[in-house]
């Protein structure tokens, strides 16, 4: 009696203890993000932060959500990924806001056709097709040309997904892309760091969450059993957050000489 009595008590903690941890898989992604979203605005300063690291995630989210349509994974999993995509455009839309305010006389760029009301496009050659350049690829002016770019992405993988949802190897491979995606994401940001010699402007805090979120998302990933892509990701993001943390101590130890590039009025930056 005794022991069955010591069983009952339990089971309500483990259930706690199982929410806690779905509810840490839901919103712990997002969090690394708020210390870099509020020194964003507080400085009025985004170069040092990549916006590729929100394409990464856009991209790698929107494929696990088609591949849930396969291979249907935990219910934490899949709001992770609606919640992360919500976030990602919220950064973008603020980072869109700061560059455009502090490159007033940047020619705007667009990923539509150019806009017959926007007097600086009218003296350039009109585009009859999305602007594909790879110079301003992701470095668009309003963050409706994000949203739109998002939305095709949506739709073109939407419609692929439809048509193979039956094959069993393409379901894989598509969650193989989604998790292969999703383990660069910190790849943009180490470029970022070392073209800029310096991680000056990125925030450490949000790493550092980077790296203790991969590291508990892995081991949740292992113990329930996930689709063993995810742990592949897992293990390939906490590899690239330390080495963006190794940057951290090399940059601040050993500064280097800042990479000179020439100025040029419609140039981009890195990432």
């Amino acid at each position: 009696m005794e022991a069955g009595g010591a069983v009952g008590p339990l089971v309500p903690v483990q259930q706690l203890a199982a929410w806690g941890a779905a509810g840490a898989m839901v919103f712990g992604g997002v969090v690394p993000y708020i210390p870099q979203y509020r020194q964003i605005r507080r400085t009025q300063n985004a170069e040092g932060f990549s916006t590729y690291v929100c394409l990464v995630l856009l991209a790698a989210n929107i494929l696990r959500i088609l591949f849930w349509f396969g291979r249907r994974f935990e219910a934490p999993l899949l709001w992770q990924s609606i919640i992360m995509i919500v976030t990602m455009l919220l950064m973008l839309k603020l980072c869109t806001e700061v560059r455009v305010a502090n490159e007033l006389n940047v020619k705007r760029r667009c990923f539509a056709a150019a806009d017959s009301k926007d007097e600086e496009m009218k003296a350039a050659p009109r585009r009859s097709c999305l602007d594909f350049d790879l110079k301003h690829f992701w470095h668009w002016s309003q963050f409706a040309d994000y949203v739109q770019c998002v939305l095709a992405f949506c739709a073109v993988a939407g419609y692929l997904t439809y048509l193979w949802l039956d094959s069993s190897l393409f379901v894989e491979l598509l969650g193989f892309m989604a998790v292969l995606t999703e383990a660069m994401l910190g790849v943009p940001q180490l470029y970022r760091n070392y073209r800029n010699s310096s991680t000056e402007g990125m925030s450490v805090k949000m790493v550092l969450m980077w790296t203790s979120g991969d590291t508990f998302k892995t081991v949740y990933f292992i113990l329930n059993q996930a689709p063993f892509q995810f742990s592949i990701c897992g293990l390939l993001q906490v590899l690239v957050d330390v080495a963006i943390l190794l940057q951290v101590y090399l940059y601040s130890s050993y500064p280097q000489k800042p990479v000179s590039h020439p100025t040029h009025p419609a140039s981009t930056k890195a990432l």
